[in-house]
């Protein structure tokens, strides 16, 4: 199949169309109780991060230790705030089954992580009966502090003991009679003149040989006399002898082994107090830390946090006898059977292998047994759910995202579960998203681009674009992430200003602060201080190089603030990745795989021309001239403003706007309405329709201003439209003349298709010689005509550039021939 489509310039399908599917945004927008819960668990790691700082700084010892401390809290931090976005959105899940179960359709659950490693950890805490379901959240904060939680060395108990005042005795002891020995040696020798070979003895010698008649007697040491050995006491720490009447007070009725000469009885005193006073130090320290601690985690015990997500939602929904799961952990939470409290038990039986349970319940769900089935990234992997002409379920699918992957393509994989060939109808996607930064974005953005899936296709098969261009983690969200830290960190102007700021740089500067603080309580901006001094009360700090540009890391450590300020930061990386990408489709260097051309008229202008034949199948390759009417003209933009009024659709901020300043000698008019996503707003112009960017509700603002007069918008409308069709919007002078198409209403178009492949490198060597940037790109573009229907899929070819195309493919020919 391959090479037969290779050669007649057929394509090769990597999904299925989504002609017939449904997509449906639903915000769940957060409650009350969920809304203070986010706050306060905000605030609760912002002083967890301190507290942990200063415990590190404090007690730590181990800088190793310390640096894996870090790592375990960013991971848990972000877990934490994924779980409670997932919790947030459960009423909404479960209304949303409850209303397509009574529509006669049934359910496809899908998210990401199951909490799994936070239920087998409290059930190994609690045992398999608890009270209600755990709360993966709070066992996962109980977890990150009880293990990770700095503390100093605890003291050894027994160094207090009078066991280890004897092992120091000994120690003393041994030390100090090495060179008494040999001091007892020397006076004994000049004692009695012997010269007997004494010392020719080694200083270690046995204490059998020690015990010889020349060491029967010894010297007091306070009284100088020599006195046999049984009649003098000995220290037993220094080894001193003395007569017990010698000390004073004089020492009497004691053995040998037990007595102390008062100096060394003084000095022991005084270590053993010294040492006592430092052991008591060491216990209040670790006893302190240990407090601490322990009031750590009775606050995390007493935070109000939600249960795990997915229990939650199978025991709204009646159970695992009416929800089949298909996920890759061992067991689950289920309510027990008199209702009180919660029992833990293994997914598989005696019947069902635990490797065959989520076929099993696949199965199930396929038969039409259970109506509502959950699935996991995990666990899903080659499942199908589809309503299969060949199951007994037959009931349309609605399929709904609990939870998103920042990655809209892992997003689609997902989707496929129940959207297969040979299926009887198509899903219904309900895509939840919450109002927190970065969700509800994202989830619009992955609808808008699955639906245009559907457009223009009539059932047929083919290649579907890439979603790559649309995902935050891709070279235009790294440089907008930059371009915004720089701008925070007043290294740099921001392109553009943020929401709610205003050109005021009171207003611009609290807006930094606010930033700034921000990325310090997520740990982006390191090394903080307080600036003293002509900059003082400024917060300064460094980002380092790698975060720079880590898309990924903003997006999971802004879950982690307060909604106000992680709404903010969020629209202003949004906003410059939006100016980014313009600038990128401006400059003809963004890749959006295939481009829809979407016009009011589109008419072919004249018959195709066949430009190259294959010589070895003879598939032709045909260049396409279309015209293109692209304008609205007054009296429609009018109608859809009146429409819209009638309906109750319109918002303050919809309406005709009129540039604030003039160009090329006039003011310009368009046409605003609230798009997709708050704040940003769809425009029409007179010249070019609808544009592809929605514009932000700042940006449209500081450019244009509400017009007043419908008279004088209708004038202006009309004017700018009929002006459009014979020039540019740069006007007469244009240096590109005919070539340039910016604001253009009429068009011509070139489209290179049937056989692509063997002529595409001839195509992109043309298109390299051309002047601007622009037209240096190979663009797929697809179009269907108005009159007749007729779609065309190829290669876009500029109006400058045909002559060397056309060139490149006659040598191409002549080759062939």
């Amino acid at each position: 199949m391959k090479r037969p489509d290779r050669n007649w310039g057929m394509y090769v399908c990597r999904t299925l169309n989504y002609k017939g599917v449904d997509f449906d945004v639903v915000e769940a927008l957060l409650e009350e109780r969920m809304m203070n819960m986010y706050r306060k668990a905000a605030q609760f790691w912002a002083e967890l991060r301190v507290e942990l700082l200063s415990a590190s700084e404090y007690y730590g010892e181990d800088k190793g230790n310390s640096a894996q401390i870090w790592r375990l809290y960013w991971a848990s931090h972000q877990r934490f705030f994924r779980h409670l976005c997932m919790s947030a959105k459960v009423p909404a899940v479960v209304r949303l089954v409850k209303e397509a179960l009574a529509e006669e359709k049934c359910v496809v659950i899908g998210l990401q992580s199951t909490g799994e490693a936070r239920t087998e950890e409290a059930v190994i805490k609690y045992g398999v009966e608890m009270e209600d379901f755990i709360s993966g959240p709070r066992e996962l904060l109980l977890k990150l502090v009880e293990d990770n939680y700095p503390l100093p060395p605890k003291p050894d108990c027994f160094q207090q003991g009078e066991e280890k005042v004897t092992e120091v005795q000994r120690k003393r002891h041994y030390g100090l009679y090495v060179s008494l020995k040999g001091r007892v040696r020397k006076l004994t020798k000049m004692g009695d003149g012997s010269d007997d070979g004494m010392d020719a003895h080694s200083p270690l010698d046995s204490d059998h040989e020690l015990t010889d008649s020349d060491e029967e007697f010894y010297m007091c040491r306070i009284c100088n006399t020599e006195e046999e050995k049984s009649l003098l006491l000995q220290c037993s720490s220094c080894a001193t002898r003395v007569h017990p009447g010698c000390p004073i007070p004089p020492c009497t009725g004691l053995s040998t082994e037990d007595w102390s000469c008062y100096a060394c009885k003084e000095k022991l005193e005084g270590y053993f107090k010294e040492r006592d006073a430092y052991i008591t130090g060491l216990s209040k320290r670790y006893d302190t830390a240990v407090e601490r601690k322990s009031m750590i985690l009775d606050i995390i015990r007493a935070l109000d946090l939600p249960n795990n997500p997915l229990d939650d939602i199978i025991d709204q929904l009646g159970g695992p006898d009416n929800v089949a799961e298909i996920t890759g952990r061992r067991g689950m939470l289920i309510r027990a059977s008199d209702g009180k409290g919660v029992v833990y038990q293994a997914r598989n039986t005696k019947e069902i292998a635990l490797d065959m349970i989520n076929m099993h319940e696949k199965q199930l769900f396929m038969d039409g047994e259970k109506f509502v089935a959950i699935i996991s990234e995990a666990g899903s992997a080659g499942v199908s759910l589809h309503a299969d002409r060949r199951v007994k379920n037959q009931r349309r699918r609605v399929h709904i995202t609990l939870e998103l992957p920042w990655s809209a393509d892992r997003a689609t994989q997902q989707f496929g579960r129940t959207h297969r060939s040979n299926q009887t109808s198509a899903p219904v996607y309900r895509i939840l998203f919450t109002n927190l930064g970065g969700e509800k974005r994202f989830a619009s953005i992955v609808a808008k681009r699955l639906e245009s899936l559907g457009a223009l296709t009539q059932g047929d098969r083919r290649a579907g674009p890439s979603l790559s261009a649309f995902n935050y983690d891709s070279i235009y969200g790294k440089k907008a992430l930059t371009m915004m830290y720089k701008g925070i960190m007043e290294q740099d102007a921001f392109p553009i200003v943020p929401l709610g700021c205003s050109d005021n740089q009171g207003s611009l500067q609290e807006f930094i602060t606010k930033a700034k603080a921000a990325l310090v309580a997520v740990g982006i901006i390191r090394d903080a201080a307080i600036c003293i001094g002509k900059n003082g009360g400024r917060l300064t700090g460094r980002i380092v190089d790698s975060d720079m540009h880590d898309v990924a890391r903003f997006l999971n450590r802004i879950l982690g603030l307060a909604l106000d300020i992680q709404n903010r930061l969020f629209d202003l990386f949004t906003s410059i990745l939006d100016m980014v990408i313009q600038n990128a489709r401006s400059e003809g260097q963004l890749d959006s795989g295939i481009v829809d051309i979407k016009a009011k008229r589109v008419e072919m202008k004249e018959s195709p021309k066949i430009v190259h034949v294959d010589s070895l199948a003879g598939a032709s390759t045909v260049l396409f001239t279309f015209t293109i009417d692209r304008g609205v003209i007054w009296e429609s933009a009018n109608a859809i403003v009146e429409e819209r009024q009638k309906d109750g659709a319109c918002s303050s901020n919809d309406g005709f706007y009129e540039s604030r300043r003039e160009w090329m000698g006039r003011r310009h008019f368009m046409l605003a309405f609230e798009g997709s996503t708050e704040g940003m707003y769809r425009i029409t112009r007179p010249a070019v329709g609808e544009a592809l960017r929605e514009m932000p509700l700042v940006e449209l603002k500081g450019k244009y201003k509400k017009a007043s007069s419908l008279e004088k918008i209708g004038k202006g409308w009309q004017e700018e439209y009929d002006a459009s069709s014979k020039q540019c919007m740069h006007g007469p002078k244009c240096r590109l003349g005919s070539y340039c198409t910016v604001g253009r209403r009429l068009q011509e178009i070139n489209i290179l298709g049937g056989l692509i492949l063997p002529v595409w490198g001839t195509v992109e060597k043309a298109l390299n010689k051309q002047a601007r940037k622009i037209h240096k790109r190979i663009r797929v573009v697809r179009l269907e005509t108005t009159d007749d229907n007729q779609r065309i899929v190829g290669l876009m070819i500029p109006n400058a550039a045909v002559g060397s195309v056309l060139d490149g493919l006659q040598w191409v020919q002549d080759i062939d021939e």
